[in-house]
């Protein structure tokens, strides 16, 4: 069993690092949590998990407004343009154990986790304080870079802050700048099967497999104890309609639609919101794609036919 949401509160309070908790609804993406963690509490982040061609895994936590690149990301690291993708379904469950929506650099704190790679948005710096998902979905909590810091090395993580932002030339005499965190242990996950895809297993050993995305796992319960901030819990806004996810979709493009507006050439525009969006689309894809799958395993499950 991974670390649960108490155990790290408890972890963080043993650590005497200052946080403050929130306690909400379910929350599938940043938008949904903004609207129960006020902006000006800290800044919110969005957290990517990303795996190459080698089976080595990165969590890439970045501010809402950083632009994060994949194929120039993919450069830095040395990877080409095309070496790294999302993460599937099983390294959430077996790597990270948390599901989709609380990756978070909490999420290290797990053996399991020990060769995924963390690299931290360095404009977390120019912020007093940042909020994260402490390993679940229903609760937020906001803290310092320095008590972020603390915990990371509690763990002995080097913390490492990049500019997400840059793109470097890469070349002969200009090798890749990121190459230096790439794992140097790779991990084949194992294929999971029906009866087991929703429960955590240990940690995966290395041995060569094909994966397909399976759903994710079930959040923690709200934690009872330490400073908090309780907000109304109502009925969790969940991908399980095309409605909602077209909703999802169109949110995201007006908002970044008008934070562009001023752009006066229409294919920089275009290029602009392509890239933007490119990625938390995709998460949005996978988590629509997971939900339909859940609905249709637990239906099966429970419908089946009388023996003769």
């Amino acid at each position: 069993m991974g670390f649960s949401k108490d155990q790290l509160l408890n972890r963080l309070q043993e650590l005497e690092i200052d946080y403050t908790k929130y306690e909400h609804p379910p929350v599938l993406t940043v938008e949904a949590q903004a609207k129960y963690v006020s902006s000006s509490e800290g800044a919110l982040s969005k957290n990517l998990f990303f795996k190459d061609k080698k089976h080595r895994y990165y969590i890439v936590s970045a501010m809402v407004d950083t632009k994060v690149d994949m194929k120039v990301l993919s450069q830095r690291l040395g990877l080409g343009k095309g070496g790294i993708r999302m993460a599937p379904e099983e390294a959430l469950t077996q790597l990270l154990q948390v599901s989709l929506e609380c990756v978070t650099p909490f999420a290290v704190v797990n053996e399991s986790a020990r060769d995924v790679s963390l690299l931290l948005d360095q404009n977390f710096k120019n912020q007093k304080r940042c909020i994260f998902h402490p390993l679940s979905n229903e609760v937020s909590v906001s803290l310092n870079t320095s008590g972020l810091d603390k915990f990371l090395k509690s763990i002995e993580r080097d913390p490492v802050y990049v500019d997400l932002e840059a793109n470097p030339a890469v070349g002969k005499d200009q090798p890749p700048d990121l190459a230096v965190y790439v794992p140097s242990n790779s991990v084949v996950i194992p294929e999971i099967s029906n009866e087991t895809s929703t429960k955590q297993t240990p940690p995966p050993k290395s041995v060569s497999a094909e994966v397909k995305p399976v759903a994710s796992a079930k959040p923690s319960k709200p934690a009872t104890k330490g400073k908090s901030v309780v907000v109304e819990k109502s009925t969790p806004l969940a991908f399980k309609n095309p409605e909602k996810f077209v909703e999802e979709i169109m949110d995201k493009t007006s908002a970044l639609l008008l934070s562009e507006a001023k752009v006066e050439n229409v294919e920089a525009l275009a290029e602009t919101l392509r890239k933007r969006l490119t990625s938390e689309l995709t998460h949005l894809a996978i988590m629509y794609k997971n939900t339909a799958y859940t609905e249709g395993f637990h239906a099966g499950k429970h419908s089946q036919p009388k023996r003769l």
